[in-house]
């Protein structure tokens, strides 16, 4: 363990947070590898009745590491490969968790790692949060569920736009659709997500968990459209319109 993901369990919450801060948390196979262990780990203590996820740094995450993407461009398609399939591991693993997960989310949230906040039960977003694809401007394909989560939030023709023409969620805008929960001032999200899992945790356990268990129902079914999204995003980033996306993007 790096220590690219922290975990801390006190009083039947596990809190996990994102700890690449100079790297705004931006995914690769490492940080991912450690993400899934921590949420299986979370899943093996019988004694977890909620879960914290947040993050340290300016961003929540950045999604997919595209310095790491471009330094693997001689071998990128087993690369995305290996980095989608992780990232979708982890968000079905984070739907089959029994015990809810209240993020707290900050910051920018940008490309797949949206995943990991679609994944979660409760969502608090501060002021300032944002979510925006950029697969449209870089020249990659949708993953991390923004096909396969999020229309189902907000609806296809709404999806459309964003992922076409690259919009930014606002904080306002994913509570006005269902994305998040509540909007909830910066320098309190943490104390506040953590008082939503202990007030998780004071409720009927299994009342609790049969509840998530029937709202995430079709968690094998979201497992096949993020394979699917893997198979697309891996014939796109192959192509020379995703090289030409990454060099220019990194130039800026």
């Amino acid at each position: 363990m790096t220590n690219l993901v922290l975990l801390e369990t006190q009083n039947q919450i596990a809190t996990l947070t994102l700890n690449r801060p100079e790297r705004h948390n931006s995914l690769t196979p490492e940080f991912l590898r450690e993400m899934l262990n921590a949420v299986e780990e979370i899943g093996a203590q019988a004694e977890t009745r909620a879960v914290v996820l947040q993050a340290n740094g300016r961003s929540f995450s950045t999604g997919g590491d595209l310095h790491a993407f471009y330094d693997q461009r001689d071998q990128i398609e087993a690369y995305a490969r290996e980095i989608v399939g992780l990232l979708n591991q982890v968000i079905v693993a984070m739907v089959r968790l029994p015990a809810p997960i209240v993020a707290a989310v900050h910051g920018i949230v940008t490309g797949g790692s949206i995943g990991l906040v679609l994944a979660s039960d409760i969502i608090l977003v501060a002021p300032e949060a944002s979510f925006t694809p950029y697969y449209s401007v870089v020249g990659f394909s949708p993953d991390g569920g923004w096909s396969a989560m999020l229309p189902a939030l907000i609806g296809n023709k709404r999806a459309s736009e964003i992922l076409m023409l690259n919009q930014t969620i606002s904080a306002e805008q994913a509570v006005a659709w269902g994305i998040a929960n509540r909007i909830v001032a910066r320098d309190q999200i943490r104390d506040e997500a953590r008082a939503v899992a202990e007030s998780i945790v004071q409720k009927k356990h299994g009342s609790i968990q049969r509840t998530k268990r029937l709202l995430w129902r079709d968690a094998d079914a979201l497992a096949a459209r993020l394979e699917e999204e893997r198979a697309r995003f891996c014939e796109q980033i192959v192509t020379l319109e995703a090289r030409e996306g990454m060099e220019a993007f990194l130039k800026k």
